[in-house]
Parts: C-alpha cells; structure tokens; sequence
C-alpha cells in the first residue's frame, strides 16, 4: 500500500494511512455556516457594496415588480431562512411562512436531487386577492408585492384553498390568515428580507422581474418542476441553476396521500342549504306551497348558515363580506344565502297575512327557489375556482346538485302520494351510487392528482359509512313506494339516511381532495 506525507508529519516519523490523510485533509475544510461566519467577520463583506448584491439597488418601473430569486446550486437544505423569516416575525409555534422541500427524478439509474426553498411567489394574479371576501389582500403597485391585511381577515381561509402553493397560513391564536410579505418594510429601508440575509450560501436574493415575461413564462409552463400549474397565479419566483432541471423531476413527498381538513361547518353549510332549496322547491312547485315543506328549508337553512359562522376565525368582521363582490364567489355564496334566507322568511311570513293574494306568496317562494339555486351555483363554483382536480365543476356540480334533487324528489314524493317521484328518486340514488363506487375506484390511482397523491376515498371510515348509506336510502326510498302500509317508517329510514350519506360524501369531498402545494417530503 502507497504512503501518503502527513500535512503535519509525525514526530516518530511513522508513515501514515490514506485514511489518515483523508481524516486530516477532512479537518481542513470549512462548512458552508464556518465560510459564512469567517466572510462575516470580514470588513470588505459587510460593506454596502457586498450586502446590496442581495437587492436591486433601484426601485420597479412600471410593468415590473420585485421578486424572490433562488439559486438552487447554493441550496443545500439548511433551513436558516426558515429560522430567520420565524425569529424576525414572531410567528408561532408551528407556524411557518418559508419551507424548504425536496424533488428528485424518480426515474430509475436517474441521480437528480435537489432541495428548494419557497415562499409566498407575489403573484402577478394573486389567487389569494381574487378569492378573498372582505379585501383583506393587496398588491401593491409599485412593488408588486402581496400584502395580507390583519386586521380586515375573517378568519375564513378561502385563500388556503385558493394559493395552489400553500402559503397563506391560519393562525389559531389569532382567528385569522397570515404570509409572508417579503420583509417589506426592511426593503423600504434598503435592507434584504430576512430570509436572504440569513442564507449562508446567499441562495436567495430579491431581484426585478417583468410581469409580461412572468405571464409568458406562466404560459409556457416554465416554473420549477414538480410544482403546481403555473398559469394558475403566475408566480414571479425565479428558480434557476447551472445544471437543467429534468422536466420530469416531482416532489419527494408526490406520491404521499395526505388527509386534508375535513372542515366540519362547512360540511354543514353545504349539505343543509343544499337540502333547503330542494325541499323549497318541492314545496312551491310540487306540494302546492306547503307550509310543512317551507319550515323544514328554513330549519336547514338556519342551520348551515348559523354552522358556518363556526369556520370563522373573526366572526364578527363577517359584516364586510359584500365588498368581494366583484370578484369573490365565496362573497357571492354568503350574499347569495342571506338573500334566499331573507326571501324564505318572508315566504313564511306572508302566510300569515291574510290580506295578501296567493299570487304574492307564490312569487315570494319562487323567487326563494331561485335565490336559493344561484346560491347552491356560487358554493360549485367556490371549490371549482381552486384549480384543484377533484373540485372540477363537473363533480362538484355531480355532488351538489345531487343533494338538492334527491331532497326534492324525496319531499316531492312524501307531499305528493305520487309513485314516480319515488322512482325518480331510485334512478337518482342509483346513479350516484355507481359513480361514487366508481370514483371511490379511481381515487387510489395518483394519476387523479397534478399536485399529488390524492387521500383514497375507503380509507376512511366516512368513505364506507357514505356508500353504506347510499344503499340504504335506495332500499328506504323503494320499500316506501312498495309497501305502502309501512311508508312512514321507510319514509323516515329514508330521510335519516339521505342525510348521514350526504354528510359522509361532503366530508370525503373534502379530506380525500389533492392537496396542491409546494414540494416537501426528505427535509421537512
């Protein structure tokens, strides 16, 4: 075996191993936290010129806006931008506006790996602006950075589900949203985000982007890899690195199945305002306005609007939902149900004056009914709006208005004597419960899902109890029509399992849903 000279020779002049000399060689070299400390300590680096190379030295012109730059070849994973955005913000605990994730190609023989740094990405069409109800966000137009406003939020979290990146966080403490707003105000005073500064390897940076360039490159596809569809919010983030990045490298954490929240008020929301329209519309055009029939939709409609004040984090700034108006379906969806609320109880009301005509209460309850289903329209478009793949309009549509037509059918059915609601009501269960076996099916494959796994829909027992009650609430609804001696007990069997298999597919709508983010997975 070949000997190797010391760097420090040996006083007894005994040769040394090559694993001596490695573990020498080894003592020499400097992490990328020592080299950091030792370049701090340098005047020359503390210099303005050194720290500016961090920021631009001018401010955007029109058309442009500040952005983060991320040199992946610098990131090694370290997290002191995560420590640093926490510290300098105060956040809490578990609360987290910067991440650092993982992707790789998951091709075999292939060796790419690489970690990356994210936070909010200002984009130039900011999906968490355009869905907030109460303006809580703006961008602000010379900077083009997205602000959160504290003291506007409601503490809704529509803007979670909007972000395909999963950066808006919800502080519990606090009932409200909060994100990363690029240290503005270290910016104004010409010092770099906390984030960049605290980098050891100077991996992150704030530069000035060209929003038209961000929107071509949107469009193109031309984000990092394994991340959500860009043309979504066109984010300005700039990734880049000396070596190309496969174009089939995904996040370590893709394949992983993560159950979402379930989000129980809006569960209720949902299914109860749903079913309030249907039995509405049963009554006003099938049971001859029936009293009976409007006291239920207004007990289920009481009940989901007065659940989803639960889901708020600041209920009583709920007030200032109207000013989204403009470009907020969640601001429609409340405005929309306080209307047909409003428009239902005066429905109620007018039966009791009997100086009005039949004509006026009849107008009154169709203009409920049709209130009713553009509300149940703005709560489709809600979800659809997201981006997310499960949410598409066509099988929020499915669910949603599947609730209101088996609640119709049912109450037309029960009001009426007529058989053939109750067959329709067969044909509707039936067919729901084919396309929930078969969704049910397709949900374990992760090809249901650009952003990752999606949660499987019978892992869970809601996912079993739903299909179970699908069956009977057909059994129920056929047995009610054949053996009439015993239709109040089929009847109620049900209406009770109408509404628990309701319950259970909104709440595996919501827990099995992708959920679109940034990648994770090794570091985390």
């Amino acid at each position: 075996m070949p000997h190797f000279t010391p760097v420090h020779p040996d006083r007894a002049g005994v040769p040394v191993t090559p694993i001596d000399h490695w573990l020498e060689s080894q003592s020499a070299l400097q992490t990328p936290v020592a080299e950091f400390a030792r370049l701090h300590d340098d005047a020359e680096f503390r210099s303005a010129a050194q720290v500016r190379r961090l920021l631009p030295l001018e401010t955007p012109k029109a058309g442009e806006q500040y952005a983060f730059d991320v040199d992946l070849d610098r990131c090694f994973g370290c997290k002191a931008c995560v420590a640093a955005c926490h510290s300098l913000n105060g956040l809490d605990e578990t609360e987290s506006w910067r991440d650092v994730g993982y992707i790789h190609q998951p091709t075999a023989g292939t060796h790419y790996h690489q970690t990356v740094t994210s936070a909010c990405h200002h984009c130039v069409d900011p999906a968490c602006l355009n869905g907030c109800p109460v303006e809580a966000y703006e961008k602000d137009p010379v900077t083009g950075i997205v602000l959160h406003l504290d003291d506007q939020c409601i503490g809704c979290s529509y803007c979670i589900l909007k972000c395909p990146y999963d950066v808006p966080k919800f502080n519990k403490r606090l009932g409200i949203v909060r994100k990363c707003d690029l240290c503005h105000g270290r910016l104004k005073a010409g010092e770099a985000p906390a984030c960049a500064q605290a980098c050891p390897t100077q991996a992150i940076s704030v530069t000035i982007v060209k929003q038209a360039e961000v929107r071509d490159l949107a469009n193109a596809n031309a984000f990092l890899p394994g991340t959500p569809n860009p043309t979504l919010t066109q984010p300005t983030t700039r990734y880049h690195s000396a070596r190309p990045v496969p174009t089939d490298a995904t996040a370590a954490d893709a394949h992983v199945a993560v159950k979402a929240h379930a989000h129980w008020p809006l569960i209720l929301l949902l299914v109860c305002t749903q079913a309030s329209v249907g039995v509405m519309a049963a009554g006003t055009w099938v049971a001859q306005h029936a009293q009976p029939s409007f006291w239920t939709a207004l007990a289920f409609a009481g009940i989901g609007i007065l659940a989803s004040v639960l889901h708020l984090g600041q209920p009583l700034r709920a007030w200032r939902v109207f000013l989204g108006l403009r470009r907020s379906w969640l601001s429609r969806e409340i405005v929309g149900f306080g209307a047909y609320g409003f428009l239902l109880a005066c429905t109620l009301a007018s039966g009791w004056i009997p100086q009005l005509s039949p004509a006026v209460q009849q107008s009154l309850s169709a203009a409920a009914c049709i209130t009713g289903c553009i509300a149940v329209f703005t709560s489709i478009m809600i979800y659809a709006d997201t981006g997310r793949r499960a949410w598409n309009f066509t099988e929020t549509f499915r669910r949603f208005a599947g609730t209101v037509l088996l609640s119709f059918f049912l109450v037309a059915g029960i009001t009426s004597g007529d058989t053939a609601w109750f067959v329709a009501t067969w044909f509707l269960a039936g067919a729901k419960c084919l396309w929930d076996a078969l969704d049910m099916g397709a949900s374990h494959s992760i090809s249901n899902s650009p952003h990752g796994a999606r949660f499987p829909w019978l892992s869970t027992r809601g996912g079993k109890v739903a299909l179970a009650s699908r069956i009977t609430f057909l059994l129920a609804a056929i047995a009610a029509t054949l053996w009439q001696p015993a239709t109040t007990l089929f009847i109620g069997i049900a209406g009770g399992a109408l509404l628990i298999g309701e319950l259970c597919e909104r709440y595996q709508f919501f827990v099995s849903v992708n959920v679109s983010k940034m990648p994770g997975g090794a570091v985390r």
